[in-house]
């Protein structure tokens, strides 16, 4: 269980901080960007339920099995995998398949009741589902940094993390679609309708 007695630890007051494994790294560093903006992605997400909670509670019930996923994508990210170092004495936390299999099983759920696509989506419709449109561009840019990440020489980022992240903004889209079937409907992007 995390424990956390002191909020403020000064350590990072020159600008690094602590990995799970203990290593040091700049606060600018690759590995610190992606799991920063995995953190930013489930903040968005908070911000999200606040209006899906009102729209539908089976989606609210979804994005809250989400938002602890996110500290577990975290936590994974934090702690580098090493194949060449002796392995630490716990078990670090990492993305499972399973998680991955759950989003599109709930991708599929809702989708099944959805119109086809004619058009892009434009971010709109009701409160809900235009935040969860903002929550899935955060998504991505964690998915480009962990891209990123995964492609710097020293560093990895398992393949269940991947297709987790990869999933997950497919599962918001998706969710926002679902919510705007419900209500106002999705607002559609027409080529260029202002010229």
């Amino acid at each position: 269980m995390v424990r956390l007695n002191r909020i403020y630890t000064k350590t990072g007051d020159a600008g690094d901080t602590g990995l799970g494994d203990g290593e040091r790294r700049s606060k600018a560093d690759i590995r610190v960007a992606a799991y920063g903006t995995v953190d930013e992605t489930n903040a968005t997400i908070g911000i999200a339920r606040l209006h899906v909670m009102a729209e539908d509670a089976e989606v609210d019930a979804m994005l809250l099995r989400i938002q602890n996923d996110l500290f577990d994508l975290g936590a994974d990210l934090c702690t580098p995998e090493r194949p060449d170092a002796p392995p630490p004495s716990w078990t670090p936390l990492r993305i499972v398949e399973s998680q991955v299999e759950r989003l599109e099983a709930e991708i599929d759920s809702m989708n099944e009741s959805l119109a086809p696509l004619k058009s892009f989506v434009l971010p709109g419709g009701s409160a809900g589902a235009t935040t969860l449109h903002l929550a899935r561009t955060v998504c991505r840019r964690a998915e480009r940094l962990m891209v990123e990440l995964a492609r710097t020489e020293g560093e990895t980022v398992s393949g269940p993390a991947m297709r987790y992240i990869n999933r997950l903004s497919d599962h918001l889209f998706v969710a926002s679609r679902y919510l705007n079937a419900k209500g106002p409907g999705d607002v559609l992007w027409v080529p260029g309708k202002n010229r």
